[in-house]
């Protein structure tokens, strides 16, 4: 099954592009709400995405969101991304986290930034689940604070791009 949810305004804005975050959710999270609570909360995936969508209309910026329980398809989406011109990338590899190097060479192929984002401590679960083929290449992980993950990963690449100078580089930020 594919979750699709985007903003519903046009990424037109006149002769400017507004901004596009892709939110890629991977295996068995179309299950969020029903499954395993415990680990996962009880936020459904659609109110996740729903969520997702409301603040990037509210900040300008275009949210799409896509779940896929097969690699190839979520692979794909990253090749798609580069072509659709995507500006960031907020991923759940869910469990390609710890099995997908196809997964991770997409996703260094596209050179898109992107935050990592766990619903559960990946480092307080089974020792398989500490281990991410993705972290080392990720501006950012966010583990174990459940739904709310997605929505500070968000805000981040909001923030990033926000920082962001025409030519594509970052503007940097001095500590405080």
């Amino acid at each position: 099954m594919t979750t699709k949810r985007t903003s519903r305004a046009s990424t037109q804005s006149g002769s400017t592009l507004r901004p596009h975050v892709l939110v890629l959710h991977g295996p068995n999270l179309n299950l969020l709400g029903n499954r395993e609570p415990k680990h996962y909360g009880i936020a459904t995936l659609d109110d996740i995405n729903r969520m997702l969508v409301g603040l990037g209309e509210a900040a300008g910026v275009h949210v799409e969101t896509f779940q896929q329980n097969h690699e190839g398809a979520l692979i794909d989406k990253l090749h798609e991304a580069v072509r659709d011109r995507v500006d960031f990338i907020v991923i759940n590899p869910a469990a390609y986290t710890h099995t997908s190097v196809a997964l991770r060479d997409a996703l260094a192929a596209t050179a898109i930034p992107f935050v990592e984002v766990h619903l559960s401590n990946i480092h307080a679960r089974e020792s398989f689940r500490h281990h991410s083929y993705f972290s080392d290449l990720a501006v950012g992980v966010v583990s174990g604070l459940g739904a709310h993950g997605y929505e500070l990963a968000l805000e981040y690449a909001l923030r990033y791009l926000q920082n962001r100078t025409p030519h594509g580089s970052q503007k940097t930020e001095k500590a405080h």
